[in-house]
């Protein structure tokens, strides 16, 4: 059982809002987009309630085809799945079966929409109760019902990662705990942790800078937030702005500095966190609300960058002639890597989605990198772990660009979770999403 309960609000009430939002995800509509239209006192149980139930959605659709000849219509099958996927194995189960049966069934009651359907959804879930055993077992062998993925990203993993496609999906289905980056040029990281510790926040290093905490605590309770000591962000993102500035020159150097596609802003505030004062950041992003969510994560930790809304690969629009020292290209992905944390993306996206999000990764690419001076460096990354938006996408703009070398890089890392010690092949030690780094330096010669 998990601990995401709402005493205050009846589960029958939660379960309605889930069932919306599921519909809406459906739709195409992000989770984090479905939520926001969540009344604020449901939203905690709501969102740990709908992760749940889209991490288990491939079972629950399976069962549901077990149970129902066709489909039925899109709300009362988002309840129907809903509670398939809350309840299907016991032991997982955020509240006992029967709970979420008896709940589910009120909930059709209670939504206009749903009464005429309440008698249907009751059938369906008293025999899922009664012959569960066998259900679960006639669904074991369908692939969305054993890996909770659409059937072409496992097989896109499958070919992308023989070794360790079902190390990536088994990541994948469990929740991420929430991850710190330390500021250290205010703070050591030793110092921060034995305050959390003195507040009772128990918390384990990872990475250089990282601190993963036992518990999620709300950002408003962790010492240092608000004064800018620390910030949210996954131990592979934190590796963008370290892996770019390593070695990059002396450290009284004045740097000049692209972050290409900042928002939020967490990038652009490590490097700013890394750099001398004296050095210039500039932070691009095309959506100009998001750049003020940049400026905003800025002014937290006290520093500033030049934040300009535009389209990075429309370099005539925004760029003043002068050449990067480096240059960091977060490029747009299917964000395959960050399914842990947004365990919606995998129903959201479509396997055509690659080859439009690599074309643009590929135009971003050419146009950024005659920016890069002679001897500079452009970091190319994305949180995906398809090949055709990393490995394949570096190795052929090195074949095509004679100018441009491939550094030592982290390559792919595959998200793990829970892990703080295993150190794995080609993966970082702990706990991470999946991501993908390539440095490329820009040869010197004329």
């Amino acid at each position: 059982m998990n601990d995401h309960k709402n005493t205050s609000v009846p589960l029958w009430q939660q379960l309605q809002a889930v069932a919306q939002a599921l519909a809406q995800v459906r739709r195409g509509v992000s989770g984090t987009a479905a939520l926001e239209a969540v009344p604020s006192s449901l939203r905690p149980g709501v969102q740990a309630l709908l992760f749940q139930a889209l991490r288990q959605l491939g079972r629950a659709q399976a069962l549901r085809a077990q149970l129902a000849s066709r489909a039925p219509a899109p709300l009362p099958d988002a309840l129907l799945c809903t509670a398939l996927a809350l309840a299907w194995d016991p032991e997982n189960a955020p509240y006992e079966p029967h709970t979420l049966v008896n709940q589910a069934v009120e909930a059709a009651k209670k939504t206009r929409s749903l009464q005429m359907q309440a008698n249907f959804l009751n059938a369906c879930l008293r025999r899922f109760l009664r012959e569960r055993d066998a259900l679960v077992k006639a669904t074991d062998n369908d692939v969305h019902a054993q890996w909770n993925h659409p059937e072409w990203w496992v097989k896109r993993l499958q070919k992308d990662h023989p070794d360790h496609w079902q190390d990536i999906l088994q990541a994948n289905n469990q929740a991420a705990p929430m991850t710190w980056r330390v500021n250290t040029s205010r703070i050591s990281r030793e110092a921060l942790q034995t305050d959390w510790a003195n507040h009772g926040i128990v918390s384990q290093p990872v990475g250089e800078q990282g601190l993963v905490l036992a518990q999620a605590h709300s950002v408003r309770d962790i010492p240092g937030f608000a004064e800018g000591l620390c910030s949210v962000q996954d131990a592979a993102g934190q590796c963008s702005a370290q892996i770019l500035l390593k070695d990059l020159a002396p450290v009284d150097q004045k740097l000049r500095v692209l972050d290409a596609c900042a928002a939020p802003g967490g990038k652009t505030a490590h490097l700013l966190e890394l750099l001398r004062d004296t050095s210039e950041v500039i932070a691009l992003d095309i959506d100009p609300q998001r750049c003020e969510r940049i400026t905003q994560n800025l002014q937290r930790i006290g520093r500033s960058a030049k934040v300009i809304a535009a389209d990075a690969a429309q370099t005539k629009t925004w760029w003043d002639g002068q050449l990067f020292d480096a240059i960091l290209l977060d490029a747009p992905c299917t964000a395959s890597g960050i399914v842990r944390r947004h365990p919606d993306v995998r129903w959201l996206r479509r396997e055509a989605d690659i080859d439009k999000l690599a074309a643009i990764q590929k135009n971003l690419l050419k146009q950024l990198w005659p920016l890069v001076k002679p001897g500079g460096r452009l970091l190319y990354c994305t949180c995906s772990v398809f090949r055709a938006e990393g490995e394949n996408q570096a190795k052929t703009f090195v074949e095509h660009n004679t100018n441009a070398r491939l550094l030592p890089s982290p390559g792919h890392l595959r998200p793990q979770s829970g892990s703080t010690t295993a150190v794995l092949t080609d993966n970082l030690q702990g706990d991470h999403d999946g991501f993908y780094y390539a440095l490329l330096e820009k040869s010197s010669a004329p």
